[in-house]
């Protein structure tokens, strides 16, 4: 019995890319139908080429038209064909206009499907942003876009694996704009999401949040910067009296350590690198990136469309099934908190 596990949906991502690779390899693994429905929204083109050119991978496919139509039975991949790629616009490792194209509507329809309630979640495989941008859609990447697909002012970054959990005041930026970006209520914002997060999707009753430094030492008493003083603890200050469990500024030099130990359930981050370094050490194949603050649950793979090694068998799935697994359990852990009500 299959009917109470949640349905993910699973963009294929760009079909030049690996993400084709990977659903195919990770779905390859009957241990992820324990937890979930996966169904795929992509190309059956694509993604019947990728099956028989590993045939040690055994998987079949579903080609269904309605989501009440998945079976959920392990090494049969259920897919909602969205696209029918000729060969000039499918070859690994080589992006076309057309694959964009069709990247995009996996993601547009798996929002919106997310959004009816016929999803759980979506779990999203790696685009090119270049592509997105030639499609139509000027945005930075999947998550401004999902944000305007579902209406999302307030979002926040998460990078996250079994033992760290990360997120982001400022993401894409020069170093030399952060201090300009890390303004009280950005700061501020970012506790809040992270702290409801915790509680709502990943089940912890009362969530311990850090929040780490922007200078070396915390500034050292306004040594090396003003900033902890000026703006980040004001930030804290203000979550401690709206209810939040959280500490900081902390030095970063030491912080992760302890966050890693079982200290802190969330890092807050100031700038990217600050977070993802510690992550990607502890978490370099199994990490997910998680979009907070979204009506819908949406988790993706913590790395790009490496065109450099699809279609050669290469491509590990460590982080896909890393990504449907924390979709399940957030969507388990939402399911009951509304059950609780």
């Amino acid at each position: 019995m299959t009917g109470h596990l949640p349905i993910i949906g699973i963009t294929m991502g760009d079909p030049s890319g690996i993400g084709p690779e990977i659903i195919i390899k990770a779905l390859a693994d009957p241990r992820l139908y324990n937890l979930c429905r996966p169904v795929v929204l992509g190309d059956p083109d694509v993604l019947a080429f990728y099956i028989e050119k590993f045939r040690d991978t055994p998987v079949s496919m579903n080609d269904i038209s309605d989501i009440l139509e998945a079976k959920g039975t392990p090494g049969q991949l259920d897919l909602i064909s969205l696209s029918r790629l000729n060969p000039g616009h499918f070859i690994p490792g080589k992006p076309a206009t057309e694959g964009g194209r069709a990247m995009v509507k996996y993601i547009v329809t798996a929002v919106d499907m997310a959004l009816k309630g016929q999803l759980s979640a979506m779990v999203t495989c790696p685009i090119n942003k270049a592509l997105m941008n030639e499609a139509g859609y000027p945005f930075e990447g999947h998550t401004q876009l999902i944000s305007q697909l579902t209406g999302t002012a307030d979002y926040v970054m998460m990078l996250a694996g079994a033992r760290l959990r990360v997120t982001l005041v400022t993401i894409h930026c020069a170093l030399k704009d952060v201090p300009h970006k890390i303004t009280r209520e950005n700061i501020l914002k970012t506790i809040k999401i992270t702290h409801d997060a915790l509680k709502a999707d990943f089940g912890i009753k009362s969530p311990l949040i850090a929040v780490a430094a922007l200078n070396p030492h915390a500034g050292e008493n306004g040594l090396f910067g003003s900033e902890e003083s000026e703006i980040i603890l004001p930030a804290v200050t203000s979550a401690r009296k709206e209810g939040i469990d959280v500490s900081g500024p902390l030095p970063a030099d030491s912080l992760y350590y302890k966050a890693a130990s079982g200290g802190f359930d969330a890092v807050v981050n100031m700038y990217h690198d600050q977070g993802l370094i510690p992550l990607k050490l502890l978490h370099f194949s199994d990490g997910v990136n998680i979009t907070l603050g979204l009506p819908i649950i949406r988790t993706s793979v913590d790395h790009g469309t490496a065109y450099d090694i699809a279609g050669k068998g290469l491509a590990d799935p460590a982080s896909l099934k890393a990504a449907i697994t924390m979709a399940a359990e957030m969507a388990g852990n939402r399911r009951r908190k509304t059950e609780d009500r």
